[in-house]
């Protein structure tokens, strides 16, 4: 397995995972919008079966999750329809898929952490939208990877690390959620364990993430106490924070299933955080 092909290879995961395959010596084809226009089957048909790629890993998607709400026809279009058009070139070609899930399938309301095994039940249009692609995917292929992932970070990208820092050079005091607990994810460790996945056979569902959970509270805390930014930080409850779309309480995911298959957990998404920070140069070595 050779030639890679890379959906929304310029966004946070994409750019990350075409980083590591070309690390590991992989070719890769990184088709942008205009290339590859997931709104269009003809267009998706065309190019995946001229390209003689020999792997999927299916980043690009529709994320804006508040839009959605008013932008579901665009957004089902992108994450559900478009995966099931990628999905059916890759059972064409005979070769594997990655497609990268949320942890938003879930509704937050179990105790504890979700399995794999756990009943889905979406609470908006995005999370819908990206289950609705998971289930095209499992009908169409043998040879998947499918995998749920929470709170992406990555160091070119728009992520909560980037508004909090920006946020902090205007503000005195920020509001920030501390009753919805996930595990924040890097995508430069994400992206080492999609490309092991790949070099595999072990195909099938599984949730990745960083380790340990926080709120997003305690990740602000963490990383203004890691950049050294003095700022009042005041915790509030989801429902005092307006926002269009609804969002699970509870997303942490139990990666047990990634263990027992062999793959190496990702490191805890603190020393993730000081990686990006050193990265980014806001955290001295």
């Amino acid at each position: 397995m050779n030639n890679i092909l890379v959906t929304g290879s310029t966004g946070q995961l994409g750019s990350d995972v075409v980083k590591e395959l070309l690390k590991r010596g992989y070719s890769t084809l990184s088709p942008n919008r205009s290339e590859l226009n997931l709104c269009s089957e003809d267009n998706i048909r065309n190019y995946i079966l001229n390209s003689n790629c020999e792997a999927i890993v299916h980043c690009a998607a529709y994320t804006q999750v508040d839009k959605a709400e008013d932008e579901k026809d665009l957004c089902i279009k992108i994450n559900a329809t478009a995966t099931k058009h990628i999905a059916k070139c890759a059972k064409i070609l005979d070769i594997p898929m990655i497609y990268i899930s949320t942890d938003y399938v879930f509704d937050g309301t179990k105790d504890g952490k979700y399995t794999e095994n756990d009943e889905t039940n979406p609470i908006n249009i995005y999370g819908e939208s990206k289950l609705a692609g998971e289930k095209y995917v499992q009908e169409i292929l043998d040879k998947y990877y499918i995998v749920r992932t929470s709170w992406v970070f990555n160091i070119n990208g728009k992520n909560f690390i980037e508004t909090m820092l920006r946020l902090s050079k205007a503000n005195n005091q920020l509001s920030i959620v501390n009753d919805q607990i996930g595990s924040p994810t890097y995508t430069k460790d994400l992206s080492r364990l999609l490309v092991d996945m790949l070099e595999t056979s072990k195909y099938g569902l599984y949730h990745a993430t960083n380790e340990g959970y926080c709120s997003w509270y305690e990740f602000a805390n963490t990383i203004f106490k890691l950049a050294n930014i003095n700022i009042d930080i005041k915790a509030i409850n989801s429902n005092e924070y307006a926002s269009r779309a609804k969002r699970p309480m509870n997303s942490k995911l139990s990666k047990d299933k990634l263990i027992e298959y062999g793959f190496k957990p990702l490191p805890h998404w603190e020393d993730a955080l000081k990686d990006y920070l050193i990265r980014r140069g806001d955290l001295l070595i």
